[in-house]
């Protein structure tokens, strides 16, 4: 079991079956080129690996903001539906902890959507505050 970043386009697919499951929409033959492109603007995605396949996915990036000064933004975090409960959430959440510290990054944070109570309590179980709400709309 090992996590790294995704850095050939191998790896980036190879993240694809897993980090479907939280966004859907995504089309697999334009994943790696859409990954690619945010990788341009400071995205990144780290997987943990498990007997050589993704199992957990978080897609983040470091940023700077007044409000908060140095940061780590996790855009996606989602552990496979059929390998949940073994831990693999946690361990990927800690290690996207270290590397913020490891870049001097003064907060972490993440929006989540509404609906998903389960990785609300997993959020809350790892002793994240709800500080904000999110407002959005559709242009």
């Amino acid at each position: 079991m090992s996590i790294q970043l995704a850095e050939s386009d191998f790896q980036i697919l190879g993240c694809f079956l897993v980090i479907s499951q939280l966004r859907p929409h995504i089309e697999q033959t334009k994943f790696v080129e859409q990954v690619r492109y945010q990788m341009k603007e400071g995205y990144q995605l780290a997987f943990l690996e498990v007997e050589k396949q993704a199992v957990a996915v978080a897609g983040f990036r470091i940023s700077n903001c007044l409000a908060s000064g140095k940061f780590l933004y996790i855009d996606d975090l989602v552990v496979d539906e059929l390998k949940r409960s073994h831990s693999y959430g946690q361990q990927l959440f800690q290690w996207l902890i270290e590397y913020a510290r490891n870049h001097d990054c003064k907060h972490l944070s993440l929006d989540s959507g509404v609906q998903r109570y389960a990785a609300h309590r997993f959020y809350l179980m790892q002793r994240m505050s709800i500080t904000s709400h999110h407002f959005s709309m559709e242009l």
